[in-house]
Order: C-alpha cells, then structure tokens, then sequence
C-alpha cells in the first residue's frame, strides 16, 4: 500500500559519531531538504515513503471485462489429461499447440453464436483406474504441478480451465480440496463424473456410477465459498449425465449459488440416433438456472457431428467438449 504522502518535510539532524580512541572522528555529511547542499554538488532526491511497494492489481476479468459466465460466453472445450492421448484430443499435443487447437476451433463455432465463444481446456484431473492405486481408491490423481503449467498457459492466452474428477471410491469433496490451490485461480472451474464415482465394492468399466445429490450439494457449497472467500469470478460447476441414475434426485440440485454457473453436459457416445434420444432425455425437466452441453467424440459417434449440426441440437448447447 501507498505510505502517507503528506508532503510533510522530515530534517535530518546532523549526527557526529564517536569514533576509535585514536582521536580520529568521522563527521557525517548533513543532509538537507531536496536542493541543498555544497556549491556544484548534485541535489539529492527526496524519497517519497511507500512509492516502492506495488500498487493493487486490478480484479480479474473474462474476455470483454465481464466476471460472469452464465449466459454471457458458450465454452468449446478439448477434453483429455496432459501427454496422454488415449484419454482425449487433449492430450494428442504440447501444450502450446492444444492451445493453438482449441482457439482455431473456437473461431470456427464463432459464426454460429450470437455470444463470444470461450475456447477451454477441460482436464481430466483425477484418472478413473481399473486396479487399485496406492491409496485404494481407484482414483489416479495428477500432480498439480503437471497441471499448473496448462492453467497458466490458458489464464495467458485467453482459455478457461475445467478440471474434471473421477473420483473412483472416494468422493468428489475430497478430491476437490487436494486442488483447491488450482481452484483458486479466478480461470478454473470444476466437473464432477458421476459414471466413475463408485461404492465401496465397485471397481471401474464394470457398472455405471452415480452419485447422491447431497454429495453434489456439498461440493457446491464449498466451492461457492472458496469463491467468495478469495473473492474470484463466477465458476463453471459442470455434472456429466448420459443417464438418469446417475444424478438421481438431480431436481433437488441446489442452484442458489449465484459465484456458480451450473451445466449439465450429456456425455455419451454412439451412433447420433442413440445420442439423441440421450440428448433429449437428459435435458427434459432442468433443475432451475441450469443450461446443457454436448460432447463430439472424435472416434466414438457415428457419426462425429459437425459445428453447424451440433449448433443445430435443440435446446442449443453453452458447452460443447471434444474427446
């Protein structure tokens, strides 16, 4: 923070200082008010008290100064975890150049969307495992710091991040707070997948997951804390669905929660009659303020729909994800 810049003039006093017992002394030069001094000498700048210290940075904003999501920006998003591509086009490529993907894809949707169009990178942040991890599990969670780089990169050159959890046997609360200082960032948002959230005796790819609303609830609520504790934009709160089980009670989903923007995203895969009829399923009857997303999967559908199709499905998607 700035000091008191009053403009008060402080004098110094002269000081003589004591010196060794050998008679010799050391006078101390006085120091005037600015401009004084011995004739031909330079004046010597008078300090201004705090005029080092920095200056408060502006709030963070979105592209085009807003704070808001809902409403304001629709999301392309690539969707995988860092070098490892059999998990989504996310991984199929550096950093730098997902970064390049995802923006040319986002330009291409532009024409189609009256609002801007937000390219995002959404990261697979804990990794769903078919045998047991160290912890027991069946959760692989990334290092933050494998993940930091793509939040700051992102934050950089105008992408949002959505870090997805597949929380194995755990649940989704805590995994969320071994990333809370990920979540911090004011470009972060959050996704839950229900399909590998599981029960004690489960184990993954072996049956759909679901999870309690209640269980939902309680993320929320913390998460819309962590929010206006650190005093951070609005946040993507996204819940994968491409069945009805697996958000069961989803109509007592609680959207109160004004720091979150609330997506439903139907994640499923195969042929376009089959997602269809996900699609229609899924988005019958929103819990209020809640809007809904697609997936295009790149090997899975067939077939993959193109941007003006997809831009076509009724009611029109906020978020769209490539896998």
């Amino acid at each position: 923070m700035l000091g008191d810049l009053s403009g008060t003039r402080l004098r110094i006093r002269t000081t003589l200082l004591g010196c060794l017992a050998l008679g010799l002394c050391l006078v101390v030069a006085i120091h005037k008010t600015p401009g004084a001094g011995a004739p031909g000498a330079p004046a010597t700048p008078r300090k201004q008290p705090g005029l080092t210290a920095s200056l408060p940075l502006p709030p963070f904003v979105f592209p085009g100064g807003k704070r808001q999501l809902s409403g304001v920006y629709r999301f392309v998003a690539l969707y995988g975890s860092p070098d490892t591509p059999a998990l989504g086009a996310l991984g199929d490529q550096p950093l730098s150049a997902a970064a390049d993907r995802i923006q040319a894809i986002a330009k291409e949707y532009q024409p189609y969307s009256a609002e801007p169009i937000y390219p995002s990178f959404e990261i697979i942040t804990t990794v769903a495992s078919g045998s047991p991890t160290d912890n027991g599990d069946y959760s692989q969670e990334v290092d933050p710091a494998v993940i930091l780089p793509w939040v700051q990169t992102a934050r950089a050159r105008g992408i949002y991040v959505v870090l997805d959890l597949q929380s194995g046997r755990t649940d989704f609360l805590t995994q969320a707070k071994e990333y809370q200082a990920l979540l911090e960032q004011p470009n972060v948002g959050l996704a839950l997948d229900p399909e590998w959230r599981l029960m004690p005796d489960q184990v993954p790819l072996k049956q759909i997951g679901s999870v309690s609303i209640d269980e939902v609830n309680g993320v929320s609520t913390w998460l819309a804390n962590l929010i206006s504790t650190h005093k951070l934009p609005q946040k993507l709160f996204v819940l994968h669905q491409f069945r009805l089980d697996m958000l069961p009670g989803r109509e007592r989903l609680n959207t109160n929660w004004s720091q979150l923007a609330y997506i439903v995203q139907m994640d499923g895969q195969g042929t376009q009659v089959a997602k269809q009829d996900t699609w229609h399923s899924i988005t019958a009857s929103p819990p209020p303020h809640v809007v809904f997303g697609w997936k295009n999967f790149y090997t899975q559908d067939s077939p993959m729909l193109d941007i003006a199709n997809t831009m076509r499905l009724q009611p029109r998607p906020w978020y769209i994800s490539y896998q």
